[in-house]
């Protein structure tokens, strides 16, 4: 079985090249690996570390490394896409190129898609102890706080919306089988890309299994990209058109799903997978 690592990179130099070093060097045993790095010409030095980390270990065991240069960034959203497009393994997982997630969470969530459980999983920031406050920074705690209400909101926003009670619907680790992307199209470019894939796979039956990972915030001074006021109108757009508009969602699976680890009720959309293709 093969896994297709997609990992969007724009101006990340100052943690790009750990990052590949940890993605490369996780053990994945039972897996060939495939790194789909899509770098957005960044102008910090993190195309040159990138093109490094590749010839450093091209041809080394049967895991492969590609590389897609895009010639201006158009987002994080459509480099995530032209990952999926050039991707051939059977699962697909998103990486971003900081270090605010843990790779070691990697087996944690394969291991439903693998055993046959589930196609989808999310990696939830919130399901350890004491985890709603995800996001602390240093000297800035007003806008911390404010981030955290706002992912609250969003949150709430979701689930009212698909009928869900996920407890991080926002987050990047979106991990599930290459065969729930058939007869799906999307077209947000940025981080509402976020809410449109995971919106237009919930309505296609694939309701996702949420298990705990690992997360450090990091600063906007250490590289977060997100805008606070220009994002959020867009999020809600890629929310609402998913939920309301009925093209591009494919054929919903004949099997069901188990159900969230967030969900309190444990119920599920009808028709929902449980991992078979």
């Amino acid at each position: 079985m093969k896994i297709s690592i997609v990992i969007a990179v724009y101006n990340e130099a100052a943690t790009v090249g750990v990052l590949l070093e940890r993605v490369w060097a996780q053990p994945l045993p039972g897996l060939t690996r495939e790194l789909l790095i899509v770098e957005s010409n960044s102008t910090d030095g993190s195309r040159e570390i990138v093109a490094e980390f590749a010839a450093r270990h091209a041809g080394c065991g049967p895991d492969q490394i590609h590389l897609l240069y895009e010639e201006r960034p158009h987002g994080k959203g459509h480099a995530i896409r032209k990952g999926f497009e050039a991707a051939s393994g059977d699962i697909l997982l998103i990486q971003d190129a900081d270090l605010e997630y843990d790779v070691a969470d990697y087996p944690d969530l394969l291991r439903p898609i693998i055993e046959g459980r589930v196609a989808f999983v999310l990696g939830s920031r919130h399901l350890r102890p004491a985890s709603w406050k995800i996001r602390q920074f240093a000297n800035h705690g007003l806008l911390a706080g404010f981030m955290n209400a706002g992912g609250l909101l969003f949150r709430t926003l979701f689930n009212l919306l698909f009928g869900v009670r996920l407890t991080d619907p926002t987050t990047m680790y979106k991990v599930f089988r290459s065969s729930c992307l058939a007869g799906l199209t999307f077209r947000c470019n940025g981080f509402d890309f976020d809410f449109e894939l995971l919106g237009k796979l919930i309505r296609a039956g694939y309701v996702p299994l949420e298990v705990p990972v690992s997360y450090t915030s990091r600063g906007f001074d250490e590289g977060k990209k997100i805008h606070v006021l220009r994002d959020p109108p867009s999020w809600i757009l890629a929310m609402l058109r998913c939920r309301f508009l009925t093209g591009d969602l494919g054929q919903r699976p004949a099997h069901k799903a188990a159900p969230s680890r967030g969900s309190r009720s444990g119920a599920t959309p009808e028709g929902a997978p449980a991992g078979q293709e």
